[in-house]
């Protein structure tokens, strides 16, 4: 049973300031943590009870002059809040007030000669912000305004022997990257460059003996990862890899073991998600453990887009998976 509880509410109270130091905390993450929320309550079926106008005015006060947004009102800008910022526009119905042109032309600009993105004026290179900006391009209507063969090689450069995928050429593999690579090359269409099999072999790999799954070898297990591998194997088209079977077989994982660790990363009192049992609930692992049990079709929830996790319906023919 799913309770709308506090976990989901107080990120998006963060307008206010009746606890200062809750607010100056949260000011890195405010735009995306917003988005958790709006996202994890969509699932929810309660996007309703949120305040559409003071949030659509808040990622206002967001954009910066460059185009992009920061995750505050005093902060630059940067492409996971610029994704984050189109995401919560797209739910609310809100994108066509904004100028997507200026939007495009921010995210072309954070792209490099070899096809990678910097996050934001630094430059600090990841396979996330590949994502972020392909996702904020495609879904904006805009992707032709940047190098999309240069994007996607660059992302198959991080491709390793593995399977998996790293933040940079030769890095680790990294669930979270291979969610953010399977992602440009799906809404790419470049999925067929890759062997879907040996990447879906190692995502399976990924469930430990508590049925939670990592992000990499001899890792902790984390709710988070739910939808990270879970998501990745549905745009492969691997989800039927989980079932039944016993957490130790090759190519499977076990369902009934990984639905029973979810669960029991749900603080009872408030509803919210923790990254395991007996931690304190955020708003991050609530909608990504939400968003992990609506891939398996349960009825109280709304069906999620493997891509961009957000509820289907929101994105309507911008849906991919």
């Amino acid at each position: 049973m799913f309770v709308l509880g506090k976990e989901i509410a107080c990120e998006i109270n963060s307008f206010s300031i009746d606890n200062i130091q809750e607010y100056i905390m949260a000011e890195p993450l405010r735009l995306s943590g917003i988005y958790w929320c709006l996202s994890a309550v969509s699932i929810l079926k309660k996007a309703d009870a949120l305040s559409r106008d003071a949030i659509v005015q808040y990622i206002r006060e967001c954009q910066r002059t460059d185009g992009g947004f920061a995750p505050a009102t005093h902060h630059d800008s940067h492409l996971l809040h610029t994704l984050s910022a189109v995401q919560i526009l797209i739910i609310f119905e809100a994108l066509d007030s904004f100028d997507l042109d200026s939007i495009a032309q921010y995210v072309r600009r954070l792209q490099n000669e070899d096809g990678s993105f910097g996050g934001d004026a630094s430059n600090e290179v990841d396979t996330r912000f590949s994502f972020c900006a392909v996702a904020t391009l495609y879904l904006i209507g805009r992707i032709h305004v940047i190098d999309v063969e240069k994007a996607v090689n660059y992302v198959l450069r991080c491709y390793n022997f593995d399977g998996g995928f790293g933040t940079r050429p030769g890095s680790e593999s990294h669930a979270g990257q291979v969610y953010c690579c399977l992602g440009t090359l799906c809404i790419t269409k470049r999925l067929d460059s890759i062997d879907r099999d040996r990447t879906a072999e190692w995502l399976a790999q990924r469930q430990c003996a508590s049925g939670g799954l990592n992000g990499r070898p001899e890792k902790l297990p984390d709710v988070c990862y739910s939808w990270w591998v879970l998501a990745s194997l549905a745009m492969l088209g691997r989800l039927d890899w989980v079932d039944k079977a016993s957490i130790n077989s090759r190519c499977f994982l076990s369902f009934e073991a990984l639905i029973k660790f979810i669960y029991a990363c749900q603080d009872d009192e408030t509803g919210g998600f923790s990254d395991r049992p007996g931690d304190c609930a955020d708003p991050f692992h609530t909608l990504f453990g939400v968003a992990g049990l609506s891939l398996f079709g349960n009825e109280n929830l709304s069906p999620v887009d493997a891509v961009f996790c957000m509820p289907k319906h929101t994105l309507k023919e911008k849906s991919l998976c």
